[in-house]
């Protein structure tokens, strides 16, 4: 396959930016957190769809790491802590081949050596609980970008998996919104509603992410990004980083995972469980009822789509390994990136507009919103407004 040696090649000098990889939940849930008994300077293709072979394999140059906690986590700020724990852990582990990056500066500093650029994201509104010293604290110790919510509403922002409650953001959300941009960090507005998405294209004046969502006019699930919103990253300055989950990319997927979640749930997990257990379930179900594949041609449609209506300057890339049951054929897991970048190839993408893709965009819109902050910081105080001032005493 000619075009991909020409993927390896141009991913081995703009490599992949990944924008969601939910490796450290998969530690906390496998090992709590034990990195001895995943040790991913190893092959743990048993286990994890992730480990540094691969991604060096795979062609990854940084990656932004999920410190996610569940919604339902008793105390989601000390869980995101030590998911932020986890992901120094790591680097402290493994200095030669990741490199902890803050900054847009970092990120191509540990390209020219390297290295694989880690970054942090948290994965939900909920890790701050209505705090923006939360907020604050969060960005203090490596958080780059925050996703407004995950699979359920918070107080002030509704989910695209939720029944909706706030109608997009609420006056508190908009605050939320404009200390991000103050601090630096960027909005994230993957899992979030279209409303909300809306809402925070409105109140950001600074360029948002999608971190992992594909197009929803490809594959109407409402994890993924409307048309009328990606015709406005553009005039954002926004990347929007394409999932390869195959329950967004694939419709008959879509209706395969409804039902497999029900089964699970049936069956006493929840339906985001990758434990051997859930998977044993999953195993079983899959054998009475055969699960429709997702290919990379699915994924590569999804992007020519998003090229059309945002155009090429606005994608990126957010796998979501580790935080997946599935992955699509021939993106099994971080090894696979070049045959993304292969097919892409294939179907007419010039090299200039596969570095956009795979390394420019990203690193471009970090250092957007850092520009943001330094004006923003010089004329705005750090916001003490509460949600209970903005949004009345219910929140």
């Amino acid at each position: 396959m000619p075009s991909l040696g020409e993927a390896r090649e141009l991913l081995a000098e703009f490599p992949v930016v990944d924008g969601h990889n939910d490796l450290p939940w998969a530690l906390r849930e496998q090992v709590r957190y034990d990195l001895d008994a995943r040790d991913v300077s190893a092959d743990q293709s048993a286990h994890l769809h992730t480990d540094i072979p691969r991604l060096r394999a795979g062609g990854v140059g940084a990656q932004y790491w999920s410190v996610y906690v569940r919604t339902d986590s008793p105390d989601p700020v000390a869980a995101t802590l030590e998911q932020i724990d986890c992901v120094r852990r790591l680097l402290d582990r493994h200095p030669g081949d990741l490199c902890p990056a803050l900054t847009a500066a970092d990120m191509e500093a540990a390209r020219r050596e390297g290295r694989i650029a880690s970054l942090m994201g948290a994965e939900g509104g909920h890790s701050i609980a209505n705090s923006l010293g939360t907020l604050r604290g969060l960005y203090a110790l490596g958080v780059r970008y925050l996703t407004l919510t995950h699979n359920d509403n918070v107080d002030w922002a509704d989910s695209a998996t939720d029944v909706p409650k706030a109608g997009g953001l609420t006056a508190f959300g908009r605050e939320v919104v404009r200390e991000m941009n103050r601090l630096g960090m960027l909005v994230d507005l993957s899992h979030v509603a279209a409303t909300t998405m809306r809402d925070a294209l409105d109140a950001s004046s600074a360029p948002v992410v999608f971190s992992h969502s594909s197009a929803r006019a490809v594959c109407d699930h409402p994890r993924n990004i409307p048309d009328d919103v990606l015709e406005r990253l553009p005039a954002n300055g926004g990347v929007a980083m394409v999932t390869f989950v195959p329950k967004f990319v694939l419709r008959a997927a879509v209706d395969w995972t409804a039902a497999a979640d029900e089964n699970l749930r049936a069956h006493g997990f929840h339906h985001l469980d990758t434990t051997a257990e859930a998977m044993e379930v999953h195993r079983a179900f899959e054998e009475r009822h055969p699960r429709p594949v997702a290919t990379v041609s699915t994924v590569a449609d999804h992007l020519d789509h998003m090229r059309e209506v945002a155009g090429v300057d606005h994608l990126g890339i957010g796998g979501d390994y580790d935080g997946t049951a599935f992955t699509p054929a021939g993106l099994d897991d971080v090894s696979g990136y070049p045959n993304l970048i292969a097919e892409l190839l294939d179907r007419g993408w010039s090299k200039a507009d596969l570095t956009k893709l795979t390394w420019k965009n990203a690193v471009r819109v970090l250092g957007a919103a850092e520009d943001v902050a330094r004006g923003l910081r010089a004329t705005r105080p750090p916001s003490h407004a509460t949600i209970e001032a903005l949004d009345g005493p219910a929140g």
